[in-house]
């Protein structure tokens, strides 16, 4: 079974953590492009240490903002063909709600 970031077993209970297991191909994509964007990260920190041009900064920024935004579309729409599909199964409405929340914290 995976772990999670508090290195507990997804799945596992605990009173104030929700967990998702996924599917390796899932897991892997994820981490991969969180591993790019970090390395991004990391650039830009050096362009900063390296007294860069502030637009040769600012184009990476955008780069970064892109990226950080195809992450969120694809954990998105994972979390809706799986979790929400899930729960609403289930009879849990509440979780169109939640959904709803996320959206609109996500189109600020």
């Amino acid at each position: 079974m995976q772990k999670n970031s508090t290195g507990q077993e997804a799945g596992s209970k605990d009173c104030c953590l929700r967990t998702k297991e996924r599917s390796d191909k899932e897991y892997k994509d994820l981490l991969h492009r969180l591993n790019r964007i970090e390395g991004q990260i990391r650039g830009i920190k050096g362009m900063v240490e390296k007294e860069a041009y502030c637009t040769d900064i600012l184009v990476q920024v955008a780069a970064v903002n892109a990226a950080l935004h195809s992450f969120n579309k694809i954990l998105l729409a994972n979390h809706i063909k799986t979790c929400v599909v899930k729960d609403i199964r289930e009879g849990k409405e509440e979780t169109v709600e939640e959904l709803l929340d996320t959206l609109k914290k996500l189109m600020k």
